[in-house]
């Protein structure tokens, strides 16, 4: 290696090490994660074996191993399995703590948290010990670690919209508890047409909503979870860059989209990091957030996907903070909450 192609390469590490210091020092906050998703094979196995469970693993990296899915129902396969060990109150609080703890190492200042309520209750499980594990670690979060947050039941959407309509019922005693409500699951088969009256239900009750489209499913999920469940934020989103049409139109809106880069490698929605459309869509004018999903299963929390999009996209110190700018402005935070948020990213 010459002087210069050696200069060279330590410029590019610094230029690296700099923008993986403005990633972890950014606040930020998350909009796209399900609990559920954060369970660690290292809880799973001391859950299983507090709640005396056979795992059908020998060991965490048998489990580990498994995570190697070709598409979204083998992952949703093993998630729903992992999902039994969690049986009372502590198992919940004990889950979104660890969520917690990672989150505010790296950067996170708000966290607007799914959970699926009928995962647990297919299984027999109340819904108090569920809603209030999550919801008594989410307040000592906000005390002890300064992160503010919001909580979100998802509706499962391979399941009847009758089903979810029961749901919503059986979640009433707990309404206090949440800000919104939003779908997930299975995508393909499942559009969002599906759910209009429910989710006509949830928005008559003052509740915004949310959906999962254009992950899996065609850029007209998108539409669909716009114009039939008048969605406030589409998560995931990504197929919408097949459709310059309705990515002009997420682009004036601001319709905020909260992809998430390595679930969507993952579980094969893109064929690399390399080729995600993130970039293209922040191109476009499109309000984008960068979240973690499954973080467990998925190989990375919200900084690992902010550092390896960054690499892969080769995203600039001004597209960071961008990117972060616009996690704020997409969160259900108050206006002062955003301002004081939106100046330390200015600041930095």
């Amino acid at each position: 290696m010459t002087y210069f192609t050696d200069l060279l390469s330590k410029d590019r590490t610094s230029d690296a090490a700099a923008l993986d210091t403005l990633i972890s020092r950014m606040p930020k906050a998350e909009l796209h994660l399900h609990i559920e998703g954060s369970l660690e094979p290292e809880m799973m196995f001391a859950k299983a074996k507090k709640h005396d469970i056979s795992l059908p693993y020998a060991n965490v990296d048998a489990l580990r191993a498994a995570y190697d899915f070709d598409n979204l129902q083998q992952f949703l396969d093993l998630y729903y399995a992992g999902a039994d060990v969690l049986r009372d109150q502590d198992d919940f609080y004990d889950l979104t703590w660890a969520y917690l703890q990672r989150a505010k190492a790296d950067g996170v200042v708000h966290a607007e948290i799914f959970f699926d309520p009928q995962t647990h209750t297919a299984r027999g499980l109340d819904l108090e010990p569920v809603v209030e594990g999550i919801v008594q670690a989410l307040h000592d979060g906000e005390a002890e670690l300064g992160i503010t947050w919001r909580l979100i039941p998802n509706f499962l959407r391979h399941l009847t919209e009758q089903d979810a309509i029961d749901t919503l019922a059986e979640l009433e005693p707990h309404f206090s508890h949440f800000h919104g409500f939003g779908l997930d699951s299975s995508e393909v088969g499942h559009p969002p047409s599906k759910f209009q009256r429910v989710f006509a239900e949830v928005r008559s009750r003052g509740y915004p909503v949310v959906a999962h489209a254009g992950e899996e499913g065609p850029p007209a999920y998108i539409v669909e979870a716009l114009d039939l469940l008048h969605v406030a934020r589409i998560d995931h989103g990504i197929r919408a860059i097949e459709d310059a049409g309705l990515t002009s139109r997420l682009a004036r809106a601001q319709m905020p989209l909260t992809v998430c880069p390595l679930s969507n490698v993952k579980l094969c929605a893109v064929p690399s990091l390399a080729a995600h459309p993130l970039k293209k869509l922040m191109d476009a004018g499109c309000l984008v957030t960068i979240n973690s999903d499954d973080p467990a299963y998925f190989g990375g929390y919200v900084g690992e996907n902010y550092r390896a999009t960054t690499r892969a996209l080769n995203l600039s110190a001004d597209d960071l903070k961008k990117l972060a700018a616009m996690s704020i402005r997409a969160s259900w935070l108050h206006d002062v909450q955003k301002a004081r948020h939106l100046a330390a990213i200015d600041a930095l």
